[in-house]
């Protein structure tokens, strides 16, 4: 075993395997002629020590595997698709491969499920995804490992990690004050999962946009939601049944306006005329459904492009990386779709 206090070096793995340490060097870089079960005691006594191979070491034996990991965990399909093609189409122009992983972010094992996915494929870098990227544990467990990584729509910035991300703020301020250009008052709201980022954030821009205008949100008029169909259209059930029920809908994503439409048909409501609905994301299907959905258009696959791109600079001399801290932290445009699915009152 290693000295107290000392990282375990490729030697302790030797020894605590009882094999050579070309045999461990040739299994932590994947080469073949290793028998399974020499290779399966190697990881598992590379796992019990917390061996991480220095990255320094990879770099001087040109150890890039040109592999890039997306991480997520989100009940949205559709946000999680236009991730995936963005950081796909812009992996295959700079020479890399994308691998998807889904992780459960409350998973006991998370740590270890990290730690045994960076030693099998030893990624060049991560995509974190909400609400991955704003989890500690997933941050520490990365940061000790090595593995560079990218925050997609983190929370908040953190100092020396690159994020990029659109103003969800801003955008939910801009959909709450059409509506409110529109005559509507009484706007509901539906929240996402209190887990995901995306979330508080879209629900302090409607409470920024109506305090601008001298009111107040009544929290009878705030449903709970899950960013899936099924949460918007329970909560619209909930919010249309009421005596005052309100004039408008702002649901903080597509889904879940989806389910706000599912549930005015139902009740007889009429939308536009009798109710407004707003959603967030833009998503295929918000204008292919009647009426087609007033939303705000999230530049999700550009931001994965941005992520890609930010971690292959560090590895590129060929392309331009962030100059300064500023410069880790992208912010990209968003734009406000108005469709039919709103009118004024």
């Amino acid at each position: 075993m290693s000295s107290r206090g000392a990282s375990p070096t490729i030697v302790d793995v030797a020894r605590e395997a009882g094999v050579s340490i070309k045999t461990v060097s040739r299994v932590l870089n994947h080469e073949p002629g290793v028998h399974e079960s020499t290779r399966g005691q190697v990881l598992k006594v590379v796992e019990a020590l917390r061996y991480r191979p220095k990255q320094s070491a990879r770099s001087l034996a040109g150890g890039r595997s040109f592999l890039i990991g997306l991480l997520y965990y989100d009940p949205s399909a559709i946000f999680v698709g236009s991730v995936q093609q963005g950081a796909t189409l812009r992996c295959r122009e700079l020479g890399y491969h994308l691998v998807v992983e889904s992780l459960h972010n409350d998973a006991p094992d998370l740590r270890q499920q990290i730690d045994r996915m960076v030693l099998a494929l030893r990624p060049d870098g991560m995509i974190l995804t909400p609400p991955l990227c704003d989890n500690p544990e997933v941050l520490a467990a990365l940061r000790e490992s090595g593995t560079p990584c990218v925050l997609m729509s983190p929370e908040r910035d953190l100092r020396g990690v690159p994020s990029v991300r659109m103003d969800d703020v801003h955008a939910a301020e801009e959909i709450t004050n059409l509506l409110l250009s529109l005559g509507h008052q009484r706007i509901a709201f539906i929240k996402g999962p209190p887990d995901q980022s995306a979330s508080g954030l879209r629900y302090q821009g409607f409470v920024n946009a109506l305090r601008a205008h001298g009111l107040q949100p009544d929290p009878e008029l705030i449903q709970p939601g899950a960013f899936t169909f099924a949460s918007g259209r329970d909560a619209a059930h909930q919010l249309l049944s009421r005596r005052q029920r309100p004039t408008a809908v702002f649901a903080s994503n597509d889904d879940m306006a989806l389910g706000v439409l599912a549930a005015a048909q139902r009740l007889g409501l009429a939308v536009p005329n009798e109710l407004s609905v707003a959603g967030f994301d833009d998503s295929p299907t918000a204008a292919l459904v009647w009426p087609p959905l007033t939303t705000v258009r999230q530049p999700v696959a550009e931001m994965a492009r941005a992520a890609v791109e930010m971690l292959v600079s560090v590895q590129r001399p060929d392309m331009a990386g962030p100059a300064d801290e500023a410069d880790l932290h992208k912010v990209l445009p968003h734009e406000l779709v108005v469709r039919d699915s709103t009118r004024a009152r």
